[in-house]
């Protein structure tokens, strides 16, 4: 598929602090890619020098092809954006915000903006002044959603919503994949990344640290296992392939942390212990993400 945005070795220093490390990546069309880590990490930093809002010091950054401090006119009217921060102007009501957002895309409203500000139950009357940062994001999605783009870009879109409209993007962003539109989300909530993103970026202290697609990524964290058996599990403590292991009082439960290369081992142990119940769960996005994050010496918690 061909590239809409690629990163290649981006770098970006305010004066002697370094905020981007050779960052590169590559999204692809019909493609939605995750792009996560704590505040502070560069993600925002990243989406500003790919919008022409910051010039990077070194690398290369292009959408659709075109260098995006140099044509980046020309690339924003292709890409609608949603900022974690939204501000508005306090003397519009929302639904002339909508309007004037669309039309300086050369857009307006349609059909789609109507059933945006139903589902994301906005009052489109009230003064912007009097808005919650939930309804100014709220403002700033609808416009976005409403607009027919090959790119969209949301960074932590969904900060202030309540959980009912997270879910009414997560929808959206569902439809926008399956029409094959090109989506770059920057998002805290790991649950909703892993939910709808095709690939995953994730970054630390500026620099690229893993990427690819979570069931490639799945691997590198453990599979926890809760099991209860007939006979004791204590000598599992220093077992091949476990990891972590918390056993009751009785030494007949235990919650394992089993390595995936190791799992045929630790179940035939297990199965010689006469097995009474066991439950499985697949690593998640946040048990990665917290693996990448934790640093010499610290705890789980």
């Amino acid at each position: 598929m061909p590239a809409v945005i690629e990163l290649n070795q981006i770098s970006k220093k305010f004066g002697k602090f370094e905020a981007l490390k050779d960052v590169s990546f590559t999204l692809n069309q019909g493609e939605v890619m995750g792009f996560i880590g704590p505040n502070g990490a560069g993600k925002s930093t990243t989406i500003r020098i790919l919008l022409g809002m910051l010039k990077k010091t070194s690398g290369e950054a292009t959408i659709f092809g075109e260098d995006v401090w140099h044509e980046d006119t020309k690339i924003h009217q292709r890409i609608a954006y949603v900022p974690g921060d939204v501000y508005l102007w306090p003397n519009l009501t929302g639904g002339e915000i909508i309007d004037l957002l669309l039309r300086l895309n050369n857009q307006e409203r349609n059909q789609k903006t109507a059933e945006l500000i139903d589902l994301f139950q906005l009052d489109p009357k009230k003064k912007a002044r009097s808005y919650s940062k939930g309804n100014r994001q709220k403002v700033a999605l609808i416009a976005a959603l409403s607009q027919e783009a090959d790119l969209y870009i949301f960074d932590e879109p969904t900060s202030g919503l309540d959980p009912l409209n997270e879910k009414t993007f997560q929808n959206e962003v569902m439809k926008l994949k399956a029409a094959g539109k090109s989506i770059l989300l920057s998002s805290h909530i790991l649950s909703e990344v892993e939910k709808m993103c095709d690939h995953i970026t994730i970054i630390r202290e500026g620099e690229i640290i893993e990427s690819g697609d979570l069931a490639s990524m799945r691997h590198l964290t453990f599979l926890q296992i809760t099991v209860e058996t007939k006979e004791s599990l204590a000598d599992l403590k220093d077992f091949t392939g476990v990891e972590k292991i918390s056993i009751n009082e009785d030494d007949r439960k235990a919650v394992l942390s089993v390595n995936n290369d190791q799992l045929n081992l630790v179940l035939a142990e297990l199965t010689k212990k006469e097995i009474i119940t066991i439950t499985t769960a697949p690593p998640t996005l946040e048990d990665l993400f917290l693996q990448y994050y934790r640093k010499a010496g610290e705890s789980d918690d």
